[in-house]
Formats: structure tokens, sequence, C-alpha cells
């Protein structure tokens, strides 16, 4: 049962450990880090490989043109910083630099969504998703536990070309067993139902999940998609699963403007008109607080 799933690791730390073991084997991997390392966990990499980790400062506009040059010339780099000074601070770099050249750069910065230690409002970033997967040849996923992340990342070192990925910075519930494979642009069913289609990302998955059998206990079946690739986007998977149940609810940590929410919304415009209810943030400025106060007031908490 998805209430009892055991919780995972936290994201931030399968990102060093993960993408040290990448630098084992391939010596063209570099991670760049804005000052933060013991806060994203680069610093496991740091302590791996600490001739291929790049200490840039607080000046991640500098980070993202420095990586896109290392791009230019065959080396991997990954980004290491938190969501908010990965995709916001420096977007015309990430725009003009990496997303118009199609520069090899993997964007993969942790404190993604509302779990950011309580850093403060200008920390909390809700429309990544928006931003990143309206951005011209930007991969833009969002694993849902350790086990994806882990996977994701090391499907992003063998990419060629630019992608977004976000991570979160604590531990969430595991959804998918060690078994499981990530693949670019596919959506998976994780619950089965009949009566309501339940559409999440992230690590609002495993809430999902957890809403789900609330519903169960209340006797409605509900059928949960999860999507961790935002672009491409499974369009398949997505028409498939409404017409499961005729409706469609998205679920989302973050904005419901232009996030997850749009893209169903957009998809099943185009190939399959389908009531939908978007769950998200409404055009808010996110408070700074602990986790499960945030879930509540947001109205991201299973129970909600």
């Amino acid at each position: 049962s998805p209430m009892t799933l055991e919780m995972g690791r936290p994201q931030r730390e399968i990102f060093g450990e993960t993408v040290a073991a990448l630098a084992d084997t391939d010596p063209r991997i570099y991670v760049l880090d804005g000052d933060v390392g013991s806060s994203t966990r680069a610093d496991i990499v740091e302590k791996a490989h600490p001739d291929r980790y790049l200490q840039m400062g607080i000046a991640e506009q500098n980070m993202l043109g420095v990586a896109a040059g290392m791009a230019t010339m065959g080396l991997i780099p990954f980004i290491s910083t938190f969501v908010s000074f990965a995709v916001v601070r420096p977007l015309d770099q990430v725009r003009v630099l990496i997303a118009q050249t199609g520069a090899n750069v993997k964007i993969t910065p942790s404190y993604g969504g509302l779990f950011t230690g309580q850093t403060g409002m200008s920390h909390i970033i809700v429309d990544d998703y928006a931003i990143m997967r309206a951005m011209p040849g930007m991969v833009t996923v969002s694993p849902c536990d350790d086990t994806e992340a882990a996977e994701a990342l090391r499907w992003a070192a063998g990419y060629e070309g630019p992608c977004y990925i976000r991570l979160g910075r604590d531990a969430t519930p595991r959804v998918f067993g060690a078994d499981h494979e990530f693949r670019m642009g596919r959506a998976e069913v994780v619950r089965e139902g009949g009566d309501v289609t339940l559409i999440s990302t992230g690590a609002q998955t495993a809430r999902t999940l957890q809403a789900a059998d609330l519903l169960a206990a209340d006797g409605v079946q509900a059928h949960v998609l999860h999507v961790a690739t935002l672009k491409p986007l499974d369009v398949e998977a997505i028409v498939a699963a409404a017409e499961r149940t005729g409706r469609v609810i998205t679920v989302e940590e973050g904005t419901i403007i232009g996030g997850l929410g749009g893209a169903v919304t957009e998809a099943l415009a185009d190939h399959r008109p389908t009531w939908v209810h978007r769950i998200g943030l409404r055009d808010v400025f996110v408070q700074s607080g602990p986790n499960d106060e945030l879930l509540e007031i947001y109205g991201l908490s299973g129970a909600r």
C-alpha cells in the first residue's frame, strides 16, 4: 500500500553519490558548484574528484556561461546549486548560451519545490516547470524519489543536449523499486483505477498515491499517472489515462499556470477534450516554513 511506502533518501544526496560514481568512469564529467556544495551535496563529488569539482562562488550567471563553454570543449558539466539560482537568476545565460546553442549542459539543482529548509520566500521557486518546459530544446524532468533521481542523472550523463532535472532537498517516500527504469518522455501508471484519473509529477506523486489510498477507503478507485518528463510530454499516456475515467485531476508542487497542469490541459485540448481540475499553487509566492505545514497550507498533503 502506498500509505506504507518506506522513506527514500534525499535526492540531493543521491545527486552527489551518483555524479561521483559517473565521474569514476567518465573523465568528461565535472561539477560546477555555486558555493552551496555542503547543502546540495556536491561536496561528495569534491571529495571523490577534487580535480573535477569547480567552485564557482556566488556568481551563477558566470557559472552557467562557463558550463556552456566547457560543453563546447566536449566536457559534460553538471550544475549544482539551488533551483532559485540555476533557473531564475541566470535565465538569460540558460536561454542564450545553453538552450539556443543546444549545449550539452546538465542543469541539476536541488532545493526544488516547497522543501528548502526554511530558506525564505526568495529561495522557493514555484514556476520552474513552466519556465523550463517552455524553453525551446530544454528537456524537463522531475523525478519522484531517490530511485528515479539516480536513474535520471545517469540518463542525463548519456544524453546529448541540455536538460533540466529538478531535485529535492529532503527525503520523500520511495515509489519505485530497484528494478525501475527511467526513460525520457515516458509517463507511468503507478496505480490502476476506473473512477478518477490523478496525474502528478516529482515528489508530489507519493502524496498523490497516499491520497488515492484515502479515496479507496471511501470507495473511489483512482488511476494515478506519474509524469517524470514534462518535456517531451508523453501525450499518448496522458490521453490513455484520461480515457480510463473521463475526469482528470493534476497535482504538482508548483504553480498550475504553465506547469504540469498546463501541459496536461494543452495535450488533452488537442487530442481528447476532458474535464480537468488542477491542484497546485494558484498565483502565489510561497511563504517559508516547515515541510508538513507548507503542504497543509497549500493543499498538497495526501489528506488534502
